[in-house]
Order: structure tokens, then sequence, then C-alpha cells
């Protein structure tokens, strides 16, 4: 580990141990992913320095699910949830890997109406273009996961990105459909706070209105010049910085997600990270979110 990552882990474990005390703050393991795969075990092990209590899993770092899982309890982490591939690989393959990693909670990447064909500069094309016809067979493609789903075991959970909040006219957008066209009882809502404010939105209003829908949620953070938009890719795409210091401030929105019974906090930052390792981002990103709860 470089100098600057050990002064940076050392520094927020010593302002934090009362941690385990303390509501759990999870990493999505995406932020780190790296790392991961070069090094498993180290980097599982300088998570759980940082202070992280649990973990989310998003690719298995060239492991096979459960050897994954094992690594993340042989190092003292929880694992409750998993960022797996519905949508572009076959369910039950997907549903084995969750009930491999033994987590209750498996949410989706993306979903489209059909199996994507392109690569991912034309899956964010096709995003950008959902109608309100699409976004109702992708509810109907998310209930018939979550019932899946519901079989082995495990909650299905959407995760959002900005293109859901797109006006599709008389203020309707994709996300208002998926919420009310989705069974309470089968799909689950991972909120990832950042993307839906980029797409100005407001998280505490969502917690406030269903709060039975949210049990799951991804903490990221977006520079100050970030411009409220609902386009992904692209060159003016947003891109994620460490949490408090970009333009989002957190306190109303943990908050108000404690009050609707939010279970899981996952810090996301997506890379590549300026100026920092992945690790130092994401032992800065632990100190913000900490202070706070």
């Amino acid at each position: 580990m470089q100098a600057a990552s050990v002064a940076v882990l050392s520094a927020t474990r010593s302002n934090t141990a009362w941690a385990a005390e303390s509501k759990p703050i999870g990493l999505e393991l995406y932020t780190v992913g790296a790392a991961l795969t070069q090094d498993p075990v180290g980097t599982l092990k300088q998570v759980k320095a940082i202070g992280y209590d649990e973990v989310e899993v998003s690719g298995f770092a060239k492991l096979t699910p459960k050897a994954l899982r094992a690594l993340i309890d042989d190092t003292g982490l929880m694992c409750p949830a998993a960022h797996l591939q519905f949508g572009f690989e076959d369910t039950a393959k997907i549903l084995q890997q969750a009930n491999d990693l033994r987590v209750p909670y498996a949410a989706s990447s993306i979903l489209l109406p059909e199996a994507p064909t392109a690569g991912m500069a034309g899956v964010l094309d096709k995003l950008n273009k959902l109608t309100a016809d699409d976004f109702k067979k992708i509810a109907e493609l998310a209930n018939h996961i979550g019932e899946q789903s519901k079989k082995a075991g495990v909650q299905f959970a959407y995760h959002n990105h900005a293109h859901e909040f797109r006006d599709l006219g008389g203020g309707k957008t994709g996300y208002e459909i998926l919420l009310a066209e989705t069974d309470p009882a089968l799909v689950q809502f991972e909120l990832d706070c950042g993307w839906m404010i980029t797409a100005g939105a407001n998280p505490v209003d969502y917690f406030r209105r269903f709060p039975k829908r949210y049990r799951v949620i991804h903490v990221k953070d977006f520079p100050a010049s970030t411009k409220v938009t609902t386009v992904m890719g692209g060159p003016g795409m947003p891109h994620p910085t460490q949490l408090g210091e970009g333009h989002i401030d957190y306190k109303p929105v943990i908050a108000a997600a404690r009050t609707a019974g939010v279970q899981h906090f996952f810090v996301e930052q997506d890379p590549p990270m300026t100026g920092h390792t992945p690790l130092e981002a994401a032992a800065i990103d632990y100190k913000y979110l900490r202070n706070i709860f």
C-alpha cells in the first residue's frame, strides 16, 4: 500500500473507533474493483481497516461467488447485498450467484425492455430513449425477476441512475411508472441518491412517499459544477467525487432514509478517482458519512 494510503486509513480508523457501536456503513465494492481483483484479501482488509462494516458485491474479482464470500467472511465484513447482471444473463444463473454469495438483497444495475445486444455505448443510448411503454415493460420484467428471486429466497431491488427521471410528458417519469407498476411484495428499490439528485429529484421526497420500498441505498456525491441532467453517457456525463467534496448535503437525506426504514447504506464512488487512490477516496467517503450518522 502507498504511504499516503496508510496515513489516510490510520487517521480514519483512529477517529472512528466507536464505529461498531453505531449504524453500520457499507462500501459498494465497485468503488475499489481494480484493487479487489489484484489483491482480494489485502483490499478487503483495508476496507475493514477504514471502518466499513459491510460491503455490497459488484463483480467477483476473478473468483467464484462462494470463494469471494468466504474471503469477505474471513475479513469480518458483512455482505447483505450484491449488484448482479439481471437482464443481461440468465436469471436462474444470477440467482444461483446470489445464493452462493448468501445475500438477502440482489439488485439490478440496468434493466431494458429487451435483452441488450449492443455494447455499453449502445445500452446507454437506449436508456436515453426509453418511452413510457418501455418503462411499463421494464416494470413487468422487474416483477418477473422479483417473483423468481422470492422463490430463491432473495429480495430483488431495482437500482436507478439518472435516465429514469426524464420527463416523458405531463410530468410523468419512468421512475414513477416503475414504482406504480411493480409489486411491492416482489420489487424493492435500491435508491442511488447521487444519480437521483443529479437528475433533479429529491430522495427525501421518495423516502417519505414510499417508505416501504427502500431498504438499501447508494450514497455518492458529485462536484459543485454538476448540472442537472437525465442523460447517461457522452462527454458531458457527470462523474462522482468524494463525499463532502461535492454539492450534496446528505444530512437530511440520511435522516429521511433512516426514518423510512433503510437498513443498508452503501458508499459508491465510480472510478477513476482524481488525486486519490480508490481506497483513499473510500476512506474520505467513510469519514464524511460516519460524521453525519
